[in-house]
């Protein structure tokens, strides 16, 4: 009997399509290791496992089924994104237990995909911070159970590098794809501005804010993202040979990059180089204002999105995130800082077709209850360890996240990739090549590993 519970999502589709598994006994076997494992990772809010096997059967019923690009796949939703007949909690114990009406219109097109959704996945308050627990539990890493997996899409990253899902959707603020991604050894992309149906929260951050794929292969990326984004597939191409700016320098004045993601991207830029692409160092001119400007928009974020929640239910952390933000809304709804950020660095795009970064500057904080902690230790601990993320949030440019190498615990590494607007195939393709020369495992061997690893 084949085993569909760590498989990619391509496996499955094409699979289900020729007729070698049924959309049930796909889903099925992934419920089961959902409920064998998910005790230990956390990284499901709420299991829909009568609705799923419902739904896997009228997946069965469409007909049809090898026109369906994700046929018979189960896939995991952010929590803070519409599923029908589900609440959408968005971590919180403030937000409404409404059941909604309608699906997010990225859910609607999994769905048309023939997608399954298997449950919604755990997130820290609001989405705001990097590292996800809270009122629903704590999100380890699947390679490290003593790490946090990430934030803010930490429960989708787990849901995948424990071979829960195939894929998930997510989305990314600050680096809430490419944060948890990078941890859990995963490929993701942030799309850039209005490639994917936004709709997160109240006004997606000021438009910072994008849905996207987390996934094992880049195959799985490209095809998650085509239906994301409404568009038909697009194939896989021979890199064609690309100029590569390689950076190892935070954007965030203060904030070093440790050792191993320095070296791991070094190590990825010689991959590169090798294989015919001109590779060279080049320092993006970052203002030394970057950390201010993402601090702003940050905070005033979650205010929006704070507004009209019993701040006597908010985490002490996120009521104080949101007060902060409130001081900046009318500065940052006028703020002209995003666009001088992009004239900035345009020349180097220009120069160079992309940029290669660490994804993190140093590996995920303990798993613990941070939302018990205080605002300025949680500020400083994400800032800390991700800063290579937020400048092509506020850019709008679309930016990836590809495992490389381990770090000396074992747990993943990973690099950062990013484009010009409407560069997302060349990143795959890019992203493809590192995957050809340079493989990573699919998913966390948990069944061998406890709480204490």
């Amino acid at each position: 009997m084949t085993n569909w519970a760590g498989r990619s999502a391509a496996e499955i589709a094409a699979a289900v399509s020729e007729g070698r598994a049924t959309p049930r006994e796909v889903v099925a076997e992934h419920l089961a290791r959902i409920e064998r494992l998910d005790g230990r990772v956390g990284a499901f809010r709420t299991v829909r496992a009568e609705a799923a096997l419902a739904e896997a059967d009228e997946v069965a019923a469409r007909g049809a089924l090898a026109g369906l690009p994700l046929a018979g796949v189960p896939v995991a939703v952010k929590d803070n994104l519409a599923v029908r007949g589900e609440s959408g909690r968005a971590g919180s114990a403030a937000t409404p237990d409404t059941l909604a009406a309608d699906d997010h219109v990225t859910v609607a097109r999994l769905r048309a995909a023939g997608a399954v959704v298997v449950g919604l996945t755990n997130v820290p308050e609001l989405c705001v911070f990097g590292t996800t627990e809270g009122v629903h539990g704590i999100t380890r890493n699947p390679w490290a159970t003593t790490r946090n997996a990430g934030g803010s899409s930490g429960g989708s990253a787990a849901a995948v590098a424990a071979g829960m899902v195939p894929i998930a959707l997510g989305n990314d603020g600050m680096g809430s794809l490419r944060i948890p991604a990078a941890n859990c050894g995963l490929v993701t992309v942030k799309p850039g501005h209005g490639v994917v149906p936004a709709g997160i929260g109240e006004g997606d951050w000021f438009g910072m804010a994008e849905n996207g794929p987390l996934a094992t292969t880049v195959e799985d990326a490209r095809l998650m993202l085509s239906v994301l984004a409404g568009t038909e597939p697009v194939r896989r191409r021979e890199a064609a040979p690309r100029a590569i700016a390689v950076s190892v320098r935070s954007p965030l004045a203060g904030v070093n990059v440790s050792r191993p993601y320095a070296a791991a991207t070094r190590d990825a830029a010689r991959l590169l180089a090798g294989a015919g692409h001109r590779v060279r160092r080049a320092e993006p001119p970052y203002p030394m204002s970057l950390g201010v400007t993402a601090l702003r928009h940050w905070t005033a974020g979650t205010a929006v999105d704070a507004a009209g929640l019993d701040p006597r239910r908010l985490a002490r952390r996120t009521r104080v995130h949101a007060a902060v933000g409130r001081r900046f809304l009318k500065g940052v709804r006028a703020d002209t800082r995003r666009e001088a950020l992009r004239r900035r660095l345009e020349p180097l795009f220009a120069e160079y077709d992309v940029l290669l970064t660490p994804a993190l500057a140093r590996r995920s904080p303990q798993a613990g209850p941070w939302h018990e902690r205080g605002w300025l230790r949680n500020v400083l601990v994400d800032t800390g360890y991700s800063p290579m993320t937020p400048p092509w949030n506020l850019t709008g440019w679309p930016a990836m996240a590809v495992p490389f190498g381990t770090l000396p615990s074992g747990a993943p590494c990973a690099v950062q990739l990013v484009g010009r607007p409407g560069s997302e195939a060349d990143l795959l393709d890019l992203a493809e090549l590192i995957e050809r020369l340079r493989p990573w495992p699919r998913t966390a061997d948990l069944p061998l590993r406890g709480p204490g690893t």
